[in-house]
């Protein structure tokens, strides 16, 4: 078994000058050049069983005021200062789960362990329509990429989905034991996870289906690449797969010291989809090329790695990366874990920069869109902001009374939205000095 005790990147890594980072020169003001999501006609020829279509995109806001929810007095361990303009309070246990409407970011979904899961108006609260049917915890939900389609997943693997302007559900599916769910970036196509290993795809609402067979473990998390081509999925027994969603074979799979040596906790891709970052409750994120299929970095802090050993058992248990992603303006990476430290690390140099510390541990972090600003939320209920350049806290927001389970951000990064162990989901309007 391969370990990793230095800070930063394994000595046998190849070195990164083909991938055309940005050294991180003196940055005075960074202006993101998108060339765009890629035409849906491409994307319909490389795909030839599933049908794209060109949505016109409208700038749509939120025309209505902020309501201020009056809040009933949640009776918890953590006291303090609400800061939340509104409060969603008809769950009756934990919420696990919120998605965001991406096409105007005005609505969202949220699940919980009450198997229950609703839509409902960020503004103020209201309630849309529920997404009623489900017989166990609703752990997974989310908009289609235009907005017109919600899916709701629970844990037994039974999946919904709903037409968002009629309230109507349109399709339903039993798959196995749901590990993970997740919209396409440019079709009404849903991906899947399973319990037994199987990666699912269903065009919906039609239902036409694909599987993509992996090992005989739990795909444990996955995520569509940008160019709606390809997915990466992580594994139960630490392997690595790149699929070829078309022609529905592995393009690539790693394993064995390419891979991870415990359980895939959670993967995310940069904007162009040219690395992918994994992370395992073996306490290490993985930087590799999707092109290649080749590892070209692997990250573990200074504090996990000083560590004492202890069994194998016990060691998975203390410590894991639990939330990572891509910084869309410099050549930066953040990797969350549950020991509450947040590693922001240079990849043009495969160094750890900033060290941030948590009273408790990171259930998920977001960056921010455009900005070197990284989003947190904790077991302490707190949602934080981090500007990645210096380390700095930016401020905090407050107001449950449990751990947070599940965070979003709109678009215009205007709003933060939570789900918690006390049962609610929070609206927070997000004010900051430097913009």
């Amino acid at each position: 078994m391969e370990s990793e005790s230095e800070s930063g990147a394994a000595a046998d890594t190849p070195p990164l000058e083909t991938l055309s980072f940005h050294g991180d020169e003196e940055i005075i003001e960074v202006v993101e050049l998108d060339p765009g999501p890629p035409d849906p006609d491409d994307l319909a020829q490389e795909m030839e069983d599933v049908d794209f279509e060109e949505e016109e995109e409208e700038e749509e806001g939120n025309e209505e005021g902020w309501v201020l929810e009056p809040q009933e007095g949640v009776v918890g361990s953590m006291e303090g200062p609400d800061d939340s303009e509104v409060t969603f309070a008809l769950h009756s246990a934990s919420v696990f789960c919120v998605s965001l409407d991406p096409k105007t970011n005005t609505l969202a979904v949220t699940g919980g362990e009450d198997d229950k899961a609703f839509v409902w108006r960020l503004s103020d609260g209201e309630l849309l329509f529920e997404c009623a049917g489900h017989k166990d915890s609703v752990t997974c939900a989310g908009f289609s990429h235009d907005s017109t389609l919600v899916a709701t997943g629970d844990m037994s693997g039974l999946l919904k989905v709903w037409q968002v302007d009629t309230k109507e559900e349109v399709w339903s599916f039993e798959a196995g034991d749901l590990e993970w769910m997740e919209w396409h970036p440019r079709a009404p196509v849903l991906l899947a996870g399973t319990a037994d290993g199987n990666t699912w795809m269903w065009k919906v609402p039609n239902g036409d289906c694909k599987t993509f067979q992996g090992p005989n473990c739990p795909a444990t998390c996955g995520r569509v690449l940008p160019d709606g081509k390809r997915a990466v999925v992580g594994y139960e027994d630490g392997t690595i797969r790149i699929w070829d969603l078309k022609q529905g074979n592995p393009i690539h799979v790693l394993k064995g010291t390419e891979g991870h040596q415990g359980p895939l906790t959670c993967v995310a891709t940069n904007q162009d989809g040219s690395l992918v970052l994994t992370g395992s409750v073996d306490c290490q994120a993985k930087l590799v090329s999707a092109t290649t299929g080749k590892v070209v970095g692997v990250f573990r802090p200074e504090t996990v790695a000083s560590q004492p050993s202890l069994g194998e058992g016990e060691e998975s248990e203390s410590n894991s990366v639990e939330s990572l992603g891509f910084c869309s303006v410099m050549p930066l990476a953040a990797v969350g874990y549950l020991d509450g430290t947040l590693a922001i690390y240079d990849l043009s140099t495969q160094t750890l920069r900033h060290q941030c510390q948590h009273q408790s541990g990171i259930v998920q972090l977001l960056w921010e869109a455009g900005t070197a600003v990284v989003y947190t939320c904790s077991l302490d209920g707190i949602v934080r902001l981090w500007d990645a350049r210096t380390g700095r806290l930016l401020t905090d927001y407050r107001g449950h009374t449990a751990e947070i389970l599940d965070f979003a951000l709109s678009k215009d990064a205007s709003l933060v939205v939570t789900t918690s162990g006390d049962h609610k989901a929070k609206v927070f309007c997000v004010q900051r000095p430097d913009r």
